[in-house]
This record gives structure tokens, C-alpha cells and sequence, in this order.
């Protein structure tokens, strides 16, 4: 059986109305400046956006041509939702997720393609995350995941195994796991986890492949009760599958749930100092 050699990939992003018109105009160019380019560029609007948005997406229009393709959702139905719609509208195998706020590397997706080149049996391929506040070239803290993918079932037991503003994977292999599904604030971890447990490999570079943007929001958004309860549910998802056993899903669980519901200053010293790089 011959071996696909890959050289064209898609870009799948989403973007809400929340979303600052300068940070979007960041990221797409940041993809724009890929040492491979990419010929098809799929940008979903989850519901309306605002003026500015708008007028940052048709300015790159006229750029890009038919390299983008925008989608337009009539209403917000938040990141899963939108993801799931956006892939249906992806012409490539190789598909590289891209948040509308972070900034790729330059040679990011050459090195991702490299390696599903070299590793025809690798289906998810991510790296490293610099973090940053206001300036990319300022790196707060960084986010390396495990290498291979022993290492990454092993560590996908306890917490996220790639980091998804970066990843790439390939259509076919996340479209077989049931692609994105409702997890609040989880969709992500719960696909991997599907894909993982359905055989499915992955790979992570160790280089620094994207910088993204941190800050006391991305550490609000992972607290309270209701999201101390989904992580409590996606750890019983794996208890249930046999993924983990009793004493894994007791621990997880507390920890977790300390996390969620600890005050924000807590929470992001134990993000920056603990938890990353």
C-alpha cells in the first residue's frame, strides 16, 4: 500500500463576537506567513459578529480569495458546535485548528506536515504553547505536552494531552471518533480521549509551534461549580470505559474540583507554576 505524502492541509477557525478585530487580523496572518501556505482557509462565524470583525474578515477576502472560505452561522451554538460545522467545509485530510486570537509560528505547519510524513500512523500532532500577556516575544509560561503517544495515553489519565490551539489532525481519524460533541468548556480533551481509546495515535512536537494569549480570563473561565462538574463527568467517562480505575478517578476528581473552585489568583499561580513549564 503506497504512502500519502502530504503537502496541503486546511485551517479551521472559529470566531465569536467577542472576539477584538486586531487580535483575528493577528492570528490570520499569522497563518498567511506560514512557510507552507495553506489553500483553504475555513473561518466560521459563530452568530454575528460586530463592524469591526466584519470588516477585518472582508478586507482579508479581497486578500486571500478563494483561499477563504467563511462560513457564517445564523446564531451562536459556542466552539464544538461551530468546529463540527467548520470540518464539514474542510478539503483536506490534514486540518490545522487556529484560535481567532493566537499567533502561529511561521514554520508551525511545516513541521506539523513533516511529521504525519514521517509518521504515516500518527493522526493527531500538536507542540508546545508559549503564553503570553501582551507581547508574544514576552513568554509567561509554556505548556509541553508528552512526545509519543505512550506517553500521551499515559498523561491523557490525569489531563489534556495536546494542546488544541495548535493541534492538527487528520479529518478522516476525528470524523470516525464522532468528531466534536457537547462537553462544556471539554469538547476538546473528550475527542482525544475518544480517539485515543479508538486506537488512534498521536504525536507532539518539542519545539514551540504557536504563542497564545493568556491571562486572568482564560483562568475565570475554568472555575466554579459548573465546570468543577464537567471535568467530574469527563473523568467518570473514563472510569466508565475502563480508561482509569477507581483510584485515578478519586484523585482527579479532588484535584480538579480544588482547582475549579479555588479563588482566581490561586488558580493561576497553579496554572503558571505547577502546571506548566
Amino acid at each position: 500500500m503506497s504512502v500519502v505524502e502530504y503537502r496541503e492541509y486546511s485551517v479551521l477557525m472559529s470566531v465569536y463576537h467577542k472576539e477584538k478585530p486586531e487580535y483575528l487580523k493577528q492570528a490570520i496572518e499569522s497563518i498567511q506567513a506560514q512557510t507552507f501556505p495553506t489553500d483553504d482557509f475555513v473561518l466560521v462565524c459563530d452568530g454575528s459578529l460586530n463592524d469591526g470583525l466584519d470588516a477585518i474578515i472582508a478586507e482579508k477576502q479581497q486578500e486571500m480569495g478563494d483561499t477563504l472560505n467563511v462560513v457564517r452561522l445564523a446564531k451562536n451554538c459556542g466552539l464544538g458546535n461551530a468546529l463540527n460545522e467548520g470540518i464539514k467545509h474542510c478539503k483536506n485530510e490534514l486540518v490545522a485548528r487556529m484560535d481567532s486570537d493566537d499567533i502561529s509560528c511561521p514554520d508551525r505547519c511545516e513541521k506539523q506536515i513533516g511529521i504525519f510524513n514521517r509518521y504515516p500512523e500518527v493522526s493527531i500532532c500538536s507542540g508546545i504553547v508559549e503564553e503570553f500577556t501582551t507581547d508574544p516575544e514576552v513568554v509567561d509560561t509554556r505548556r509541553v505536552p508528552p512526545e509519543t503517544n505512550a506517553e500521551i495515553v499515559e498523561f491523557a489519565k490525569k489531563r489534556c494531552p495536546f494542546n488544541h490551539p495548535c493541534v492538527m489532525y487528520k479529518k478522516t481519524a476525528v470524523e470516525a471518533a464522532g468528531s466534536y460533541q457537547d462537553f462544556y468548556l471539554l469538547e476538546d480533551y473528550y475527542l482525544w480521549l475518544r480517539m485515543l481509546m479508538a486506537g488512534f495515535q498521536g504525536y507532539n512536537i518539542q519545539e514551540p509551534l504557536l504563542h497564545m494569549r493568556a491571562g486572568s480570563d482564560m483562568y475565570l473561565r475554568r472555575a466554579g461549580w459548573k465546570y468543577a462538574k464537567t471535568q467530574a463527568r469527563l473523568f467518570k467517562f473514563m472510569k466508565q470505559q475502563g480508561f482509569i480505575g477507581n483510584g485515578q478517578y478519586i484523585k482527579s476528581c479532588v484535584i480538579r474540583s480544588g482547582s475549579a473552585l479555588a479563588p482566581n489568583w490561586l488558580r493561576k499561580f497553579m496554572f503558571e507554576k505547577v502546571l506548566r513549564d
